[in-house]
């Protein structure tokens, strides 16, 4: 899918002020509680925000306490919609959903987000925190010898990672990709790039971004390195280097990858027709590109 019929495809001009992007606030911020079977997760395969609520539920045994919808990876101005109606919410788009929450809602209807059937609606759409959530407040339901995700002595510097990653990095390559002022654009690559050589720095003596464990820092990272040089080398213009151009970089995301919540919720295909085809005023003609052609189960060293 690339060219094909492109009518009403989603513009982001909304967000753009002053020739930079800016992400608009989350609108549902409510807690969730630890009870299995109340919530479930929607989410795009080729958003970022989304994959990393994958990973964690994957990782933390949370399959059989959280259902999960998936949406297509094509969006037009009704926002993301669903392949049938989803079984469980019965609707067919996301908006549905946001307007049967709040029918005041005029903002983005985005991913992931989290329902409360029992409620019968949204809980949150709050993606910095969400997955936060389910390693904490979600304790309770994790699946015996889970990993600690977010351990209370790493809290601090997981955050501080966090807080450098989404601000240059996983945010970066949008501010990057949707600029419409040259400076700006230059201003936020070059922010992506002095953050890959840090972590590329950081990785030459540790196997994760802590140490021998993984954790919440590498669930935030580890997506925006599997767009990369799929579609933010190309797509967003973070041409500078690819991903495979660091060795330590390289190696730690085959190394993630091999590990099945990493690697089994990655799919390449939904990543590049929603990024290429998409963003029309980025790439007008909807062409998805046939490469590149790199091996994420090559040999790593990171042992």
């Amino acid at each position: 899918m690339g060219g094909g019929d492109r009518k009403g495809i989603e513009m982001v001009t909304d967000e753009i002020k002053g020739g930079a992007f800016v992400r608009q606030p989350n609108r549902f911020t409510d807690p969730l509680t630890a009870e299995a079977g109340r919530y479930r997760l929607l989410v795009s395969l080729a958003c970022p925000w989304a994959h990393r609520t994958l990973i964690v539920r994957r990782l933390l045994g949370l399959e059989d306490a959280i259902s999960v919808g998936v949406v297509d990876p094509i969006r037009d101005e009704r926002g993301w919609r669903f392949p049938q109606a989803d079984p469980v919410t019965g609707a067919t788009y996301l908006s549905e959903l946001y307007l049967a929450s709040d029918p005041s809602f005029t903002g983005r209807y985005t991913v992931p987000c989290v329902w409360d059937t029992q409620d019968r609606r949204l809980t949150t759409n709050d993606f910095p925190n969400i997955t936060l959530e389910f390693e904490t407040t979600l304790a309770p339901l994790h699946a015996e010898g889970a990993p600690d995700l977010y351990p209370a002595a790493l809290r601090p510097e997981i955050d501080e990672i966090n807080d450098l990653v989404y601000r240059t990095l996983n945010n970066g390559v949008y501010r990057a990709g949707f600029a419409t002022e040259q400076y700006v654009y230059e201003e936020a690559a070059r922010g992506v790039f002095a953050t890959l050589d840090v972590l590329e720095e950081r990785l030459a003596t540790r196997r994760y971004l802590l140490g021998d464990a993984v954790t919440e820092a590498d669930v935030r990272l580890y997506p925006t390195l599997a767009r990369f040089d799929a579609a933010y080398h190309g797509h967003f213009k973070c041409n500078l280097r690819r991903l495979v151009d660091y060795p330590n970089l390289w190696g730690y995301a085959r190394d993630l990858y091999a590990i099945p919540a990493f690697g089994e919720t990655t799919d390449f295909d939904h990543i590049k027709r929603h990024y290429y085809g998409t963003h029309p005023h980025v790439n007008p003609t909807g062409i998805v590109p046939i490469g590149p052609l790199t091996d994420w189960t090559e040999p790593h060293d990171r042992a």
